[in-house]
């Protein structure tokens, strides 16, 4: 199975390296020198990497083939993919792989079906699920332990406890103006 684990963004320096966001909980085993990854577009890969390091709390890579500012200018925004055991589940019990998340039913701490996963979009701050209703409408889900109480494989359901609002417009309007 695949999975993504990052995305080239720009070159850094002039000897072929290249930044790179992170996609993955686990840099370290799927982003090592000598990692070979698919890549989307497929006509860019695969690439192996051949050397890693952070800096300025960026991860930076270089891959076999790439030597100059041109040749890893010229990989900006592709897609880098692992491939992984399917029945390989993330060290961390809270952790999940996407494929695990995907179309599971979402349903309120009190049991109403709000809808079923059928997104997983990775922000710099947080993750979030992409619900669709019933309706077909969308509603967007952070996918943070506040919010998002449980995950259960087995059931195939993500419970949630939503903010008056995330998903209906009853939102609760706070000032700190007093009415005249």
């Amino acid at each position: 199975m695949q999975l993504v684990v990052g995305r080239i963004g720009r070159a850094h320096g002039i000897k072929g390296e290249v930044t790179v966001e992170v996609r993955t909980d686990e840099p370290e085993l799927r982003l090592a020198p000598g990692a070979v990854l698919a890549t989307d577009p497929a006509t860019a890969g695969p690439l192996t990497i051949e050397t890693g390091r952070v800096h300025s709390g960026r991860l930076l890579l270089r891959f076999e083939g790439v030597r100059d500012r041109n040749a890893a200018e010229a990989l900006r925004n592709i897609l880098l993919i692992a491939e992984i055991d399917p029945e390989a589940l993330p060290e961390d019990e809270d952790e999940y792989y996407d494929h695990q998340l995907m179309d599971l039913d979402v349903v309120t701490k009190d049991g109403v079906e709000v809808g079923r996963i059928t997104e997983i979009s990775h922000l710099p701050s947080q993750d979030l699920f992409v619900v669709e209703r019933p309706d077909g409408s969308e509603v967007l889900i952070p996918f943070v332990e506040e919010i998002v109480t449980e995950i259960d494989l087995e059931e195939q359901k993500a419970v949630i406890d939503p903010p008056p609002g995330l998903i209906d417009d009853r939102a609760e309007i706070a000032s700190s103006r007093e009415e005249s």
